[in-house]
């Protein structure tokens, strides 16, 4: 359905008709704002035909997650439904898990949640690791370097590779004889990140540095990720780079990817403007048939295609 023709209004049928089973229907949104907003304009009709409706937030504490994910119909967003699975799967009694069998979603947005963003992955970390000084060593070796020369950047898959000269002024530095012998294995996974942390993530593009702390820019929203940190140490080598109070990496606990997420549900549907074109995506990935749904008078509405003029501009 076209933008603006009535998604959120027509969620309210198919949410109604599968809540019925009392199994519960997840509406899922890209942020909490939405979600709220949508529980309260739409909620009111759930209410008013008998279910109950809740809202699942992030600053939410487990036995209200409980109470909400125990509601007929529940509003949330993609990173709150996936977070959640991932703490009750690491709880230690059955009786703390906050979600119940995943039934049935409707995602707004659907060809941003399911294929944009399909392979990012949702992780949990914990329990400390001090290596805040080969972190620092590291990022020197790296600023030293010289591109083509010492280390290859290939800017599609964005990876860096060292030439046999880096590899010879790595060993040279660490005073070591083989950097890639199995002993080293350590000090070549911070290289690696250092190398990636000063050539390929950019300042004001992949993050920015905000009060002393570097915090990473949602690359689909442009917003700003606060809380959020990139795993396997790159995050930390990120800091090493800027020059900032270097945090403690942390090991990773859990992780899932929205695709195999959703996928776990017994039932998945969505809604968006632009699926046409993903539709063998869907199909293969998800077993997802994409139906383009009319409206029910034709439409008045002329969209006018202005063209873009480009004026040349002498600086």
């Amino acid at each position: 359905m076209k933008t603006g023709e009535g998604k959120t209004l027509t969620s309210v049928l198919p949410a109604y008709l599968n809540a019925l089973t009392g199994e519960g229907v997840h509406i899922i949104t890209v942020n909490e704002y939405l979600a709220s907003r949508d529980a309260e304009w739409m909620g009111g009709i759930h209410k008013f035909l008998g279910l109950t409706v809740g809202v699942n937030t992030r600053d939410m504490n487990p036995q209200e997650k409980q109470e909400a994910y125990n509601c007929d119909i529940l509003y949330s967003t993609n990173n709150e439904i996936g977070f959640d699975y991932l703490r009750d799967n690491m709880v230690v009694r059955k009786e703390d898990r906050v979600q119940r069998k995943l039934n049935f979603a409707i995602i707004d947005e659907v060809d941003s949640v399911l294929i944009d963003e399909a392979r990012t992955p949702l992780i949990i970390s914990g329990g400390e690791m001090a290596n805040a000084n080969l972190y620092i060593q590291a990022d020197r070796y790296a600023k030293s370097l010289k591109a083509e020369k010492d280390f290859i950047y290939d800017e599609k898959t964005k990876s860096v590779n060292l030439t046999e000269a880096g590899t010879d002024k790595a060993e040279s530095m660490f005073n070591i004889d083989n950097l890639y012998d199995v002993n080293n294995s350590t000090l070549l996974h911070f290289i690696n990140q250092a190398l990636r942390a000063n050539y390929a993530m950019k300042c004001d593009v992949d993050y920015v540095v905000q009060d002393g702390e570097v915090v990473i820019v949602d690359q689909f929203t442009g917003r700003l990720m606060k809380g959020r940190a990139y795993s396997d140490g790159l995050h930390q080598a990120i800091e090493a780079k800027e020059g900032v109070n270097i945090n403690q990496e942390t090991k990773t606990l859990a992780t899932i990817t929205f695709q195999n997420l959703f996928r776990m549900y017994k039932k998945l549907s969505g809604m968006t403007g632009t699926a046409k074109t993903e539709e063998e995506e869907f199909r293969n990935i998800y077993n997802m048939y994409v139906i383009e749904i009319p409206t029910n008078k034709p439409v008045i509405r002329i969209d006018a295609l202005v063209p873009l003029q480009l004026k040349q501009v002498n600086l």
